[in-house]
C-alpha cells in the first residue's frame, strides 16, 4: 500500500499506555523484531511510552519507551528503548523526531540506551557517546564443568527490601518501581546467599521464543553462575542473557554451557561520562530495550 506524501514532523506525539501493547508488538513485527508482548507490557507499565499514530490509520508509525530511575518526580537517569519506526515510514526522519522529543522532555536528566548498529549513527549525531558494549548470548543451556558452590533459593516477599537496597547500590540509582514489579514480571526470582546474607539476585521471564535471564546482580562470577544454573534448571526453552562484555569470565563460561553470541549492542549515554553504580556486580539488566 502506497503512502501519500506528508510531513511526519507535523504528526503529534502521544503517551502510550499498556492498552497499546498490541500496537507496539505489531510495530515490532513490522520491523522483523520479535513481538515481545510480555516485554512491551512491562516497559509500558514501568516506564513512559511515546508514539505517533500512523496517518494511514494502520497502527503506529513510530514508538519508543523511557524508563526513569531515581526519586519519584526527580529522576537522576532515564533509559530509552524500543525506538521503532514502521517500515513504510522509514528513512523519513521519524526516529530523529521521536528522539528529539524525548531529549526535550528529559531536560537536564542524563540518558542511556543500548544502540543497535542501525540506530547508533543517529544517536551519535544527537550527542550520545558510546561507553560500553553488551553481548546477547542465546542457546540451550547444558550444564558443563563443576557445579557452582554458592547457595541459591527462591526469593520471598521478605527479601524485597534487601533486594531493593542491593539493586540501588549496584545500579547507582533507585529502581524501586521497576524491581518491585519483578515478582509479577518474572516466572521465577531467586537470590544467592552467603551465611544468610543476600549477595545476588536474578530473575527469568518469558519472551517470544526464549526464556530471558535478567536482572542478574551478583557478588562475583561464581555467584552469577550459580544463579544462572538454578534458573536454567527449570527453563523449557532456549536461554537469552545480555551480558556486559567486561564480564569475560562469565561469557566464556556461558559458551561452555552451550550459549553462543547472537548480537551486540553499544551502551551509550547522554549527559554523563559513564553509567553510575558498580559494573563489577551488574551482569545483566532487567530488560534490554534496544534502540
Amino acid at each position: 500500500m502506497s503512502t501519500p506524501s506528508l510531513s511526519l514532523s507535523a504528526l503529534p506525539v502521544r503517551r502510550l499506555t499498556p492498552r497499546d501493547t498490541t500496537l507496539c508488538s505489531d510495530l515490532s513485527q513490522d520491523r522483523d523484531w520479535p513481538r515481545e508482548d510480555h516485554k512491551w507490557g512491562h516497559l509500558l507499565t514501568a516506564g513512559r511510552g511515546y508514539g505517533i499514530d500512523a496517518p494511514d490509520g494502520e497502527g503506529l508509525a513510530g514508538a519508543c519507551v523511557v524508563t526513569s530511575y531515581g526519586p519519584p518526580g526527580r529522576p537522576d537517569l532515564q533509559a530509552i528503548g524500543m525506538v521503532l519506526v514502521a517500515e513504510r515510514y522509514s528513512r523519513r526522519g521519524l526516529g530523529r523526531r521521536l528522539m528529539r522529543y524525548v531529549l526535550e522532555e528529559a531536560g537536564s536528566t542524563p540518558l542511556t540506551l543500548h544502540a543497535t548498529a542501525n540506530g547508533q549513527p543517529l544517536y551519535e549525531e544527537l550527542g550520545f557517546t558510546s561507553v560500553g558494549q553488551v553481548n546477547t548470548v542465546r542457546g540451550t543451556f547444558v550444564a558443563a564443568g563443576p557445579t557452582p558452590r554458592v547457595r541459591t533459593r527462591p526469593a520471598t516477599g521478605e527479601d524485597l527490601s534487601t533486594i531493593l537496597r542491593l539493586d540501588g547500590e549496584v545500579f547507582g540509582s533507585d529502581r524501586t518501581h521497576v524491581v518491585a514489579r519483578l515478582p509479577a514480571f518474572t516466572d521465577r526470582l531467586r537470590v544467592a546467599e552467603d551465611n544468610g546474607r543476600i549477595i545476588g539476585y536474578a530473575g527469568i521471564w518469558p519472551n517470544t521464543d526464549t526464556d530471558v535471564i535478567g536482572p542478574l546482580i551478583a557478588r562475583d562470577t561464581e555467584t552469577a553462575q550459580a544463579l544462572i544454573t538454578s534458573l536454567a534448571a527449570g527453563a523449557a526453552r532456549p536461554l537469552r542473557i545480555d551480558v556486559d562484555v567486561r564480564h569475560e569470565e562469565l561469557l566464556a563460561w556461558l559458551r561452555a554451557q552451550g550459549l553462543t553470541l547472537a548480537f551486540s549492542n553499544a551502551v551509550m549515554t547522554y549527559g554523563l561520562a559513564a553509567l553510575p553504580g558498580d559494573w563489577t556486580r551488574r551482569f545483566a539488566p532487567v530488560t534490554v530495550a534496544a534502540a
